[in-house]
């Protein structure tokens, strides 16, 4: 049964955060001065086990989702990870995907396949080391990051797409290096805007580097044209290159928001449900399985979280919406 929420939006995508920890401080996400040795993150008692993930993950697809992404923080520094994906790839009818640095991924990319992964996502902000390394903030060299995207071509992962967060002043330069790269690799590059996600990143409008200004730079060199979406829903715009050289897409969710067609909800890496990025709180599922609730109850419960939805916070965005309290996006998975 598909669920409606109340802008008539399908629940069709869950993002699933594994573990609230990352072995990079990037600057956008989980910036050192917040995220330093004295944080405190999530005990290992309260995340949500294996056993419990797949067990939401059923009811979730019983409710129209058709695909996963499993994120963190950074889901490869999850003990055991490959295990999860095994369990999860045994659902019919779903999309499984992951969304992952690079930085362990090219010792575990054989693993994932064998485990029944399809597919990958990777994150990285410029191919100038340089640069990289001062958006990772923990000295973290490109060429590892680029072994582990090899790594997993070499074993299948594919389609492989590549999210580079662009931000103004501080890595806009790499648009177009990361464009022929991948290009000539045959990688999907999806440029994300800079977003007001949690508080720690101390964002600024100034710093958004536009979606269009990206797609006119790169149109500049190599033309481009629009694609049709995949899907209803999907959030990134797709561009073609026009001498059939691959594809890059565009995700705009400051300078053109895609709230109307929204239908992903998010689970944290301790159970709690939210459905937005920008979402304030979350409804509480751990506690719901370990108090012992039924499949049915926790059926129930989903649908009428989903069907209360209405939120629209990149269509609402404005000087008032920006300081509202956010949860962080290292904690939900972006």
């Amino acid at each position: 049964m598909t669920l409606i929420d109340t802008l008539n939006r399908p629940l069709r995508d869950l993002r699933i955060s594994v573990t609230d920890r990352c072995n990079f401080r990037c600057v956008y996400c989980m910036p050192k001065e917040i995220f330093g040795p004295d944080y405190q993150f999530l005990r290992r008692d309260q995340i949500l086990t294996f056993e419990e993930i797949e067990r939401l993950a059923r009811i979730f697809v019983s409710h129209g989702v058709r695909k996963i992404r499993l994120t963190g923080g950074e889901p490869l520094v999850r003990r055991d990870f490959p295990q999860l994906i095994s369990m999860l790839s045994t659902i019919p009818d779903l999309d499984l995907t992951l969304t992952t640095n690079g930085a362990l991924l090219a010792r575990q990319a054989r693993a994932l396949k064998d485990a029944g992964l399809k597919r990958i996502t990777v994150s990285l902000d410029s191919l100038d080391n340089k640069i990289f390394k001062s958006m990772n903030d923990v000295d973290f060299a490109v060429e590892s990051v680029l072994e582990g995207i090899e790594a997993a071509a070499s074993v299948g992962l594919s389609p492989i797409k590549v999210n580079m967060v662009v931000k103004r002043g501080l890595n806009e330069e790499s648009i177009l290096p990361m464009a022929r790269f991948f290009k000539e690799k045959g990688h999907i590059l999806r440029f994300i805007e800079y977003m007001d996600v949690g508080h720690s990143n101390g964002w600024r409008m100034d710093d958004v580097v536009p979606a269009a200004e990206i797609i006119k730079m790169i149109n500049a060199e190599m033309p481009v044209e629009p694609l049709d979406p995949n899907y209803r829903g999907e959030v990134a715009e797709r561009w073609r290159y026009k001498d059939g050289q691959g594809e890059i897409g565009v995700i705009a969710s400051v300078t053109q928001a895609f709230c109307s067609t929204c239908n992903r909800a998010r689970l944290s890496a301790e159970g709690s449900l939210y459905t937005c990025l920008f979402a304030v709180k979350g409804h509480d599922f751990r506690d719901m399985m370990r108090n012992g609730a039924t499949d049915e109850e926790l059926s129930n419960e989903v649908a009428r979280i989903w069907g209360k939805r209405g939120d629209r916070y990149s269509e609402l965005r404005s000087e008032n919406t920006v300081s509202l309290p956010k949860v962080e996006m290292s904690h939900i998975g972006g």
